[in-house]
């Protein structure tokens, strides 16, 4: 019951025609203390996800939860975050600016 209501209200926040919900940018903020804000990095050694695909934000934040990418701190970080929470971080990214 826990999983259906939070995938219902996963599907609720999703961005509507074009629109970014409240969820997807509160998600996103907690990415910016390394990623940058709107997701530019300004340190070399750490991703900036703005404007990167979807589908790669997405994956590699999977691959971060399943253990599958080593890290230092993602792992952990990602192990917080369900499918859908993951998919509004990554669309929230993908669509900022370079």
């Amino acid at each position: 019951m826990i999983r259906t209501l939070t995938a219902l209200l996963a599907c609720v926040a999703l961005p509507a025609l074009g629109q970014e919900s409240s969820a997807a940018r509160t998600l996103a903020a907690t990415c910016t203390a390394c990623h940058g804000p709107e997701g530019k990095s300004a340190s070399p050694d750490v991703v900036s996800l703005a404007g990167l695909a979807r589908e790669r934000i997405a994956s590699q934040m999977q691959a971060f939860r399943n253990g599958t990418r080593p890290s230092t701190v993602m792992q952990q970080i990602a192990k917080g975050y369900s499918d859908q929470q993951i998919d509004l971080i990554a669309d929230y990214f993908s669509r900022r600016p370079r």
